[in-house]
């Protein structure tokens, strides 16, 4: 390397000169700094062969540096500023590389699966995205996104605790230790699903972790055992049936009830208890077979759902027309195949007719069976709950007993 290039006093110059040429943009010329001394802006004028010091914020032609390179040794400016400062970059073409990275990082998460399903956690892909990259890096960021993606779809689970989960489903019993970057994305993830306003703990109960064997459980009405057996939850099914009254189910009853044939078809999913009540007021003990889950479906709730839909059942379900009702159809659909029932536009359009006002809908999110119908309660404000087209619902409970067999009760 030559000597002369590695003077101090010409490193301001260079150095300048390596910043303009990496930016990727076209440069003419370079400016005098203001934290060049005097001895510096003097190195600059015998290399220019100036008549005087070049003052601060003067332009220095970078074709006449370049001139003056060649002169002395022959060489091409970026050759020297590369032996000098290092690599010349094209920081326009990096930081339109790092844009598109990040563009195709939020791209990959707002469509993926899981997001799309539930249409709740596009606020989360906002959330996520305002916060920016976690160390500035991409590949960081999608690494920790899908590990968080990975735990909502193992979601809900069975009533178990939070380091066998996190066990089971990210090979770490400690993943999910409260105050992790991974647990506090996910805390997020489930909040934008469940309600923004509960605790983690709320949050993982809701989603089936750490969800009590006893205190979790579920309502059930018209669901008869096909298989002889002599178990709680079987006795509890057949005499509710019989009765036509409403059973409750634990989680550890829900866990012990044997897989069977199914062989009737459609069991409705209802949000609120009072319907299952009016249902069995209504039909007794011809009741069709319902499961009520009371809000969000709890443990024991998503794990008999789960069970009806690997045996063949049709699961249909209605529920409020307000923010939560949406997302719990939604995250049914997603999760356990529902088929949502009676809520459509035209189904909400019929219930709010002859309503002038009513409960705001709250934070209402998209859904995946019906495009207008978010646009369409947004534009109404009015929120229409599950009592309000009981009616309804039971005609159509009604129409399924007149073409069923037998006393139409269903068989689990």
């Amino acid at each position: 390397m030559s000597d002369w290039a590695t003077r101090p006093q010409l490193r301001p110059l260079w150095q300048a000169l390596h910043a303009r040429l990496s930016s990727g943009q076209v440069v003419s010329s370079i400016r005098v700094g203001r934290e060049w001394s005097e001895v510096e802006r003097e190195a600059v004028a015998d290399l220019l062969g100036l008549p005087r010091l070049p003052a601060v914020g003067a332009t220095l032609s970078l074709a006449r540096i370049a001139d003056a390179v060649r002169e002395i040794d022959g060489g091409e400016i970026a050759e020297t500023l590369e032996r000098v400062i290092g690599p010349i970059g094209d920081r326009r073409a990096e930081r339109s590389l790092a844009q598109n990275e990040r563009r195709a990082l939020w791209t990959w998460l707002r469509e993926s699966p899981q997001v799309q399903a539930e249409p709740a956690l596009l606020e989360w892909v906002s959330y996520l995205r305002a916060g920016g990259l976690v160390g500035g890096s991409v590949t960081e960021t999608r690494e920790l996104i899908d590990r968080a993606l990975n735990v909502l779809k193992a979601l809900p689970a069975e009533g178990e605790p939070l380091p066998i989960f996190a066990d089971r489903v990210l090979h770490d019993p400690h993943a999910l230790d409260e105050g992790s970057r991974l647990a506090t994305i996910v805390h997020r993830g489930l909040s934008f699903q469940y309600g923004q306003h509960l605790t983690p703990r709320e949050l993982w109960a809701l989603a089936g972790v750490e969800a009590d064997e006893l205190s979790s459980t579920v309502l059930v009405a018209g669901l008869v055992a096909q298989v002889d057996g002599t178990g709680s939850a079987l006795k509890v099914l057949r005499a509710g049936a019989a009765s036509g009254e409403a059973s409750v189910l634990t989680l550890q009853q829900v866990r012990s009830i044997p897989e069977v044939r199914w062989s009737s078809g459609v069991v409705h999913v209802v949000e609120n208890p009072s319907v299952m009540a009016a249902a069995l007021r209504r039909f007794g003990s011809r009741c069709p077979a319902l499961v009520c889950v009371s809000g969000w479906p709890s443990a024991a709730g998503m794990l008999l759902l789960r069970r009806l839909q690997q045996v063949g059942a049709e699961l249909q379900y209605h529920g409020d027309f307000d923010g939560d009702g949406l997302r719990i159809a939604a995250h049914l659909v997603a999760k356990v195949g529902a088929v949502p029932w009676r809520m459509s536009v035209a189904d909400y359009d019929q219930a709010v007719t002859q309503r002038t006002s009513g409960p705001a809908v709250g934070r209402v999110s998209e859904v995946p069976w019906h495009g207008r119908l978010t646009a369409r309660m947004l534009e109404t404000g009015i929120a229409v709950s599950e009592e309000t087209v009981v009616d309804v619902l039971l005609d159509d409970l009604s129409v399924l007993l007149e073409g069923s067999t037998g006393n139409g009760s269903s068989q689990v």
